[in-house]
């Protein structure tokens, strides 16, 4: 059975740091775009970060140059990096694999994650 599980949320002080990790079991996601995507209360569930290649991934405007995707192919896993966390980064982030780049839209991912928690204290 394919499965995402995150790891890795919890709660931080705004400026500072944390690293999601996704770990992929139940099929090989080597050929699968794998990303991030977070869902505030009240909000709908948004893009965050896509990784297909190391020279080829995406961010939301929000996360460019705070957020670093990055992806191990023998651990199948994948993570991201959030530096310079803000409030308003607060949401339950959500590991994705999908096959249909830009995988910016809910609607191209194939499996989700469970989720994570991620509070930002101001």
């Amino acid at each position: 059975q394919e499965q995402l599980v995150e790891s890795g949320g919890g709660l931080v002080q705004a400026g500072g740091a944390l690293r999601l990790s996704c770990a992929a079991s139940g099929r090989t996601f080597s050929r699968y775009i794998m990303g991030w995507f977070r869902q505030a209360p009240g909000k709908e569930r948004e893009f965050v970060a896509a990784f297909m290649t190391s020279s080829l991934t995406d961010y939301s405007d929000s996360v460019k140059g705070r957020f670093t995707i990055s992806r191990d192919i023998d651990k199948n896993t994948v993570y991201l990096q959030m530096n310079s966390l803000k409030s308003e980064d607060t949401a339950v982030y959500y590991c994705a694999a999908g096959t249909r780049w830009t995988m910016r839209e809910t609607a191209r991912v194939d499996y989700w994650g469970q989720g994570t928690q991620v509070t930002v204290s101001s």
